[in-house]
């Protein structure tokens, strides 16, 4: 019996939480930028009963995501992709975060559909800053969902003068992140697959205690506050909806997005705190 393959792009706290939920009896592809952190995570899952194979990733170069996309397939059946691979707003400039955090999800995306499986299920783990930013223009929803990934970047409105930081490279690579799940799930569905995202809040990770820590901090901290949960979220609570959208209970749930943010954009549309985007 060919061996089912779960990938997951990105070792950091939520990658590694969804590995545990979704690897066992499984082959598990770690993929990421940080060889010394896929070595560290691949070791701690292998001493506890995994199989786990790691390979570099960069989502930022269609080359590598292609070669990942190759190895996965001869491993076994491709069943399920996730990919938690992104950068914050305090690690980068807006053109490195829209590199990856937009253009990298669309071609995971892309290269990815060409190795799922029927039945298989894709996801990504997006942000509740993509609820965060105005509406935008109808045309520019439409070149975000469906203009080939290679293209993205060279769109206008996503130019250095129309971008004013990171924060606001964030929240509209979050927010295309949403619209392009809704224009893959059509070519996925074409392959008998689903693919969905997940926009969490603050989770309990070392990205986001790097967050707390920053100039930013106080920000995460009012929303924290205003939100309904009054705390952060556990990595492991991302998994469990994780496992939720890639099982069989969700065979008519896809090109969706869950928010699991405690009650935070909720607070902001009331008014109890100001849009940081």
């Amino acid at each position: 019996m060919e061996r089912e393959v779960v990938v997951i792009i990105g070792s950091g706290g939520i990658g590694v939480a969804i590995a545990r939920r979704q690897g066992f009896g499984r082959t598990v592809l770690l993929a990421d930028i940080d060889q010394a952190l896929l070595n560290a995570v691949a070791q701690e899952l292998e001493g506890a009963g995994y199989v786990v194979a790691t390979h570099l990733v960069d989502v930022a170069s269609r080359d590598s995501v292609r070669t990942l996309a190759t190895a996965a397939a001869t491993l076994g059946k491709v069943m399920q992709v996730v990919n938690t691979a992104g950068l914050s707003p305090n690690m980068a400039p807006p053109e490195r975060v829209l590199a990856v955090d937009l253009y990298g999800v669309a071609v995971v995306f892309e290269e990815f559909e060409a190795v799922i499986a029927p039945g298989g299920s894709g996801l990504v783990i997006s942000s509740m800053a993509g609820h965060m930013p105005a509406p935008l223009q109808p045309e520019h929803e439409r070149a975000l969902a469906f203009t080939p990934a290679d293209d993205l970047l060279a769109l206008d409105f996503l130019q250095p003068a129309a971008v004013a930081d990171s924060m606001a490279a964030y929240g509209l690579a979050k927010k295309a992140n949403h619209l392009r799940v809704q224009a893959a799930c059509l070519s996925w569905g074409d392959r008998g697959a689903r693919v969905n995202s997940i926009s969490p809040g603050i989770v309990s990770t070392a990205l986001a205690r790097h967050e707390m820590a920053s100039a930013t901090g106080p920000v995460y901290r009012a929303m924290i506050a205003a939100s309904v949960a009054k705390r952060v979220a556990s990595a492991d609570e991302v998994a469990a909806a994780a496992a939720y959208l890639m099982g069989p209970e969700a065979s008519f749930i896809t090109g969706s997005d869950l928010l699991i943010d405690g009650g935070v954009i909720a607070a902001m549309h009331a008014g109890r705190m100001e849009n940081p985007v």
